[in-house]
């Protein structure tokens, strides 16, 4: 049986054309993308084969067929990935509010100062390292207190008006 060598004929119009280059060109997109933008641009004409386009961009002529047909159905909005399928979230939002809230309102049950991965994984049943990556992406850091903490020292008030007093009437010299 003969391959289908029929090739779907790309036709791009200025604006489309011009956002190709700028993605080709960029340096701030993800590499795949850049090269898809090059693998239409080169597929433009209809007249190139795909075999010939991927030799001249380095790539499997598979990859060529499959953006340019993308290209084809979906335009520019087809070259980006697609939603891939995976292990749903264990954590729903209900808990991960709870995890916030607890971390920022909330002091350890065991008269501790502030809360450890550990000691919150257990007070909210979230696993650590769970508790750990969600306090990484919100950049909570419980472990560090933000209050000013006075001197239990007797005579504190005497030794801070001291270095105060010198701040304020420096000695000559």
């Amino acid at each position: 049986m003969p391959k289908d060598t029929t090739q779907t004929v790309l036709i791009l119009t200025e604006l489309e054309r011009a956002e190709l280059v700028s993605m080709a060109r960029s340096r701030s997109l993800p590499a795949a993308l850049a090269m898809r933008a090059r693998i239409v641009l080169a597929c433009e004409s209809g007249t190139t084969p795909v075999l010939a386009v991927a030799r001249e961009l380095g790539i499997n002529r598979a990859t060529v067929a499959t953006w340019r047909n993308r290209y084809a159905q979906h335009r520019i909005a087809g070259l980006y990935d697609e939603l891939r399928p995976g292990r749903p979230r264990s954590v729903d939002d209900e808990r991960v509010a709870q995890l916030i809230a607890t971390t920022l309102h909330a002091k350890p049950a065991d008269g501790g100062t502030h809360w450890s991965t550990r000691s919150l994984a257990g007070a909210t049943g979230i696993s650590k390292s769970t508790v750990q990556r969600y306090l990484h992406a919100f950049n909570l850091k419980p472990h560090r207190v933000e209050t000013f903490k006075l001197s239990t020292d007797p005579l504190f008030i005497e030794k801070l008006r001291d270095v105060v007093g010198l701040y304020l009437n420096p000695p000559d010299n």
